[in-house]
């Protein structure tokens, strides 16, 4: 069938897509597929509850930041978030995801790695989210126009990879596609 004016937009849209891919030589089937949309709570497993391991403190008597007790506590909050447990069957996914920008690796060609994370201030404050809600991503060639806490859309391939950084530890990862400007839909 050959686009006419009188074919759909959409369809026609497909149809020089697929021609451009014959043309190419590439097989009509590996035409990308949009990304489908998933939400942050996609990555926490339905069964795993955060507060679990704190279930022992009551109403901590707790006096100031530089209370030794307020330190410990924090050790074991970051002990338990860096550890929580990711979904296994995200592995290889290709997927959409929002979120906000924490560069790791930026410079004059722009950011070639950052943490997309769920919400303002995130890993900027602390403590930094669980690792099962940051995704260390990488993008090649690197993203420009985007700063420190941009919100973004972010579609690529999900890994599940642990790293850690100043800025926390990540439960997984993924490949860039496409990083783009956020917009409610």
């Amino acid at each position: 069938m050959t686009p006419t004016p009188s074919t759909p937009p959409s369809r026609r849209r497909l149809l020089q897509g697929l021609a451009a891919a014959v043309c190419l030589g590439a097989a009509p089937w590996a035409l990308a597929a949009p990304y489908p949309e998933i939400t942050w709570d996609d990555l926490m497993p339905a069964d795993w509850d955060p507060t679990k391991p704190f279930r022992d403190l009551q109403k901590p008597d707790l006096r100031s930041d530089s209370d030794p007790r307020v330190q410990a506590l924090y050790d074991r909050l970051r002990k338990v978030w860096d550890e929580a447990p990711t979904v296994p069957s995200m592995a290889g996914r290709q997927v959409k995801i929002p979120g906000y920008i924490v560069p790791l690796e930026s410079g004059k060609n722009g950011i070639r790695e950052f943490l997309l994370v769920p919400y303002f201030g995130a890993c900027i404050h602390t403590p930094p989210p669980p690792a099962n809600q940051i995704i260390h991503v990488r993008a090649d060639p690197p993203v420009k126009g985007f700063k420190t806490m941009s919100a973004v859309w972010v579609s690529g391939t999900l890994g599940l990879e642990r790293a850690g950084s100043a800025m926390g530890a990540s439960g997984y990862s993924m490949q860039a596609a496409q990083v783009a400007a956020y917009t409610n839909k």
